[in-house]
């Protein structure tokens, strides 16, 4: 960016149930001389947005199609059942997707989870978002599973969830486009990665210090003595000779 008259900024994409609010105070923090601008995007138009460089780099849920697209996992949500509150569900802490067969579950065209079947009986129609899904529980119309984050973010008084084993489960990873790992980019990646400052990867790591410099045949840098000269010790150690020792005998000229 050096010599350009627009001033460097930070692009970075985010699907819905993401909270991205520690990472940018952190890049806040570092970088205050770099704007950071948040882009909110639905899970299925993610992928394209970062390849059309509409981003830097985003926050995504997997599975998703990586090509050309790197990605580093972060966290496995939990899957959950959005019911009514008088609902048989709100009465136990947790349920199997063998629980929900009898349910009329919806399934909205926004779903992020990998399903090869979704769990319950189908709806007469899927809803075009979560948001209509929820819309439609609330309505008693049907059940809505969801990662959880999800859940929260569309949250109701007269709604709640619940914990469901057996089902597939929402990775959200950050991503980025495989030829643009850029020093902004590696920056945002050990902000995530929850490396310090000072750390040695990125641009605003400081300066290693100078080691120490060595011998160049690897030795002490103590200077030892030549061979043949006293230090003033004793050849069996100590600072020197011991008092009232005997000298040896002379030898006998031949």
């Amino acid at each position: 960016m050096t010599g350009s008259q627009v001033p460097p900024s930070f692009r970075l994409a985010y699907v819905p149930g993401v909270t991205p609010t520690k990472w940018v105070r952190v890049w806040n923090e570092r970088l205050p001389d770099i704007p950071l601008a948040l882009v909110a995007v639905t899970p299925a138009e993610a992928a394209d947005v970062l390849r059309a460089g509409g981003a830097d780099a985003g926050f995504v849920r997997l599975p998703m199609d990586r090509t050309d697209l790197s990605a580093i996992p972060l966290y496995t949500e939990t899957t959950v059942v959005v019911v009514p509150k008088d609902h048989v569900i709100a009465a136990v802490e947790e349920v199997s997707v063998d629980d929900l067969a009898d349910d009329i579950v919806l399934h909205p065209l926004d779903d992020t989870l990998d399903w090869e079947r979704p769990p319950g009986q189908p709806a007469n129609e899927r809803p075009a978002t979560t948001a209509d899904a929820i819309e439609l529980v609330a309505a008693g119309v049907g059940l809505l599973v969801v990662p959880q984050s999800l859940a929260r973010l569309h949250h109701r008084k007269d709604l709640t969830y619940r914990p469901v084993t057996g089902v597939p489960e929402s990775r959200v990873a950050l991503s980025w486009p495989e030829d643009a790992t850029t020093d902004m980019v590696e920056d945002f990646i050990g902000i995530v990665r929850g490396r310090t400052v000072n750390s040695s990867r990125g641009r605003t790591a400081t300066a290693a210090q100078p080691k120490q410099r060595k011998r160049p045949d690897g030795g002490d840098a103590r200077r030892k003595p030549a061979a043949g000269k006293s230090t003033g010790g004793s050849p069996r150690g100590g600072s020197g000779g011991s008092k009232g020792a005997k000298r040896g005998k002379p030898r006998r000229r031949s």
